[in-house]
């Protein structure tokens, strides 16, 4: 299925990292259900509560992950620090506003505090492997794809990673890819 998400403004003003920042997470979050839709087709067993919840979670972290690597190769320093700032509130937001839906009743705040400190501790691991003009290496898949695997069922845990590596990860990265090329590079 087609996603369909802005990656051009109207010409005019440049926009703030903020504002695209905005627009990677919306289409960060839109990719993760995608994603998980396709699993679930797959008869992997993500149920609703606490395994779609660490799914969508570990799903936009990658993503925004991935964008940060992106954001280093197209934005200046300081743009970038503005952006994945950005992009890392705005997803903490959205799973803020979905926690009730995915895992009931929690106190205010719990679940984007919950997020932020999933997306810095996956930021360290991140950061040991390569992301390039090729997109990740071997080693950044398959910490994403580990990473999806140790929330699912037993059943699931085998054929898990093949699934984030091959299928789920390129699929969402070339959509990022586009999207985020045509923010940072508006044709003129």
């Amino acid at each position: 299925m087609a996603i369909k998400i802005r990656s051009r403004f109207h010409a005019g003003q440049p926009r703030s990292p903020a504002e695209l920042a905005g627009v990677a997470a919306v289409l960060s979050w839109k990719l993760a259900i995608e994603a998980i839709k396709r699993m679930r087709q797959a008869d992997y067993d993500i149920d609703i509560g606490r395994p779609y919840f660490d799914f969508i979670c570990e799903f936009v972290v990658f993503l925004a992950q991935s964008a940060d690597r992106i954001a280093f190769r197209d934005l200046t320093a300081d743009d970038r620090v503005a952006f994945t700032t950005a992009l890392a509130k705005k997803l903490a937001e959205m799973v803020e506003e979905n926690s009730d839906r995915l895992l009931g009743a929690a106190p205010p705040g719990e679940t984007a505090r919950h997020f932020l400190d999933l997306f810095n501790r996956r930021g360290a691991d991140y950061a040991e492997f390569g992301y390039g003009e090729d997109g990740p290496d071997f080693g950044f898949k398959r910490y994403f794809a580990a990473c999806l695997r140790e929330g699912l069922p037993e059943k699931d845990k085998l054929w898990a990673v093949d699934q984030a590596m091959d299928i789920e990860a390129p699929e969402a990265l070339k959509t990022l890819e586009k999207t985020l090329a045509g923010l940072f590079h508006p044709a003129t």
